[in-house]
């Protein structure tokens, strides 16, 4: 009981170690306002991934390489999985947890394709950690963006600009898919971001 009580504080402090830090780098919320749509684009060309900071296609290679070294086609399928998982898992995940109080309170709505709409958010991908689980042991994923609102028809209008570091992605009761865990952290984003503009903009 005590080694179990013992490994729950272990990662609590792990989780709140690596706690998320949003901050506004640049402009102000006053562009925002009620029943407003804005369009979303998510993009991660530039992201770099674990401690090493591998690129993407560093990354894709290393692991496919070991998966498939365990057994016969596991590296590609996975690979396959890795990609998706964008238009799959993240990008619907954050937006899930921007409209939810947002749309329900403030009659605004998140969604990508808006490109009608007057501003843009763009969720640029810095860093990501994966994180593990191992059964006993387990470390939270980690996303990094820069959320950066522009003008629609003139993206060098950057009317926001908020960095987000280390947000946590982890599910209760664990799950052993990196993609589910990075998931969350885009969760997390959007819930925080969420936040912060209900916060600062009404």
């Amino acid at each position: 009981m005590k080694n179990t009580l013992s490994l729950a504080f272990i990662l609590l402090v792990s989780t709140l170690v690596y706690a998320q830090k949003m901050k506004v780098a640049e402009g102000n919320f006053d562009f925002i306002e009620s029943n407003q749509a804005i369009n979303v684009e998510f993009d991660y060309s530039n992201m770099q991934i674990n401690k090493d900071n591998l690129t993407n296609d560093e990354y894709v290679k290393e692991r496919s390489e070991d998966l498939e070294s365990k057994g016969k086609g596991k590296g590609k399928t996975w690979a396959k999985k890795w990609l998706a998982s964008r238009e799959l898992i993240y990008a619907p995940k954050f937006l899930e947890l921007m409209n939810r109080d947002l749309a329900e309170k403030k009659g605004m709505s998140f969604e990508e394709g808006l490109t009608d709409a007057k501003y843009t958010l763009i969720v640029e991908t810095v860093w990501i950690y994966p994180g593990y689980n191992v059964g006993v042991m387990r470390q939270p994923a980690k996303v990094t963006t820069l959320l950066k609102f522009v003008e629609t028809a003139n993206r060098d209008n950057v009317l926001l600009e908020i960095t987000s570091k280390h947000a946590p992605g982890a599910q209760f009761g664990g799950t052993f898919s990196n993609e589910d865990r990075i998931g969350e952290g885009y969760a997390k984003t959007g819930k925080t971001l969420s936040k912060l503009i209900m916060k600062k903009a009404f």
